[in-house]
């Protein structure tokens, strides 16, 4: 009588072997590097940083820009006057910044300006506003530009001092053998990988803040203009 087949104990049965780890990455990068690669790889993690930073800030401060001018035209609409429209608006935003500048120079006009022309000084007060508020948005723009032109060549510098010092390594050995030529170069090729992260994010949001930037200095000039109107208005009754 036969005995029964154990299908538990199959000599072929497969056995999951496991994945060796790689000794070439940017642990080893880290832990073989010197520290000009080390203070290389952090600039570069510390220019990520500082560009991501920009972009968040960037983008919170021009949403709530927008906002604030959806507030500011009605709040000019609503109103019965310039100065009546200004106290209604945050004491922080620059729409009411905008508006007390405008109020401030018509002001100032009866008095020593009164040779100029009300219409002439009313418009110099609200572009020297206007710019300010220009100049304001326009703060971090110049870290990500830095970062998107700069990054890459902060990688390469890594990479050739990387490839120097792993053919320093080789040359010193007396061995060629690709296995020891692949990985301390691949090791260095990995500073440029990392710079060209930096560097395309930067520039990315770079351009996506600057066409942000340009919406929201198309709500101020519009606020500029309604409150320019409004003061020749006022002056003129």
């Amino acid at each position: 009588m036969l005995a029964p087949t154990s299908w538990a104990s199959t000599p072929n049965a497969a056995i999951p072997t496991a994945t060796p780890e790689n000794p070439y990455g940017l642990g080893a990068l880290w832990a073989q590097g010197d520290a000009v690669a080390k203070i290389t790889l952090l600039i570069l993690v510390i220019m990520s940083m500082g560009s991501w930073f920009v972009i968040v800030t960037k983008y919170i401060e021009q949403s709530k820009l927008l906002k604030l001018a959806a507030a500011s035209q009605d709040s000019l609409r609503q109103a019965s006057s310039v100065r009546q429209a200004a106290d209604a608006l945050d004491a922080t935003s620059p729409f009411r910044f905008i508006a007390e500048k405008g109020l401030e120079g018509a002001a100032q006009h009866p008095g020593l300006h009164n040779t100029v022309d009300f219409n002439a000084w009313v418009v110099m007060s609200l572009q020297r506003a206007m710019s300010t508020v220009q100049s304001r948005l326009q703060d971090g723009l110049a870290v990500l530009a830095t970062v998107g032109s700069t990054a890459p060549f902060v990688g390469l510098f890594g990479t050739v001092w990387g490839i120097y010092h792993a053919l320093v390594k080789i040359g010193m050995s007396g061995q060629a053998s690709i296995d020891k030529v692949a990985g301390p170069v691949g090791e260095a090729l990995i500073m440029t990988a990392i710079g060209l992260a930096v560097a395309v994010p930067a520039v990315l949001g770079y351009n996506w803040l600057v066409r942000r930037n340009k919406a929201v200095m198309e709500e101020v000039n519009a606020f500029g203009a309604d409150v320019h109107a409004a003061l020749l208005a006022s002056a003129q009754r």
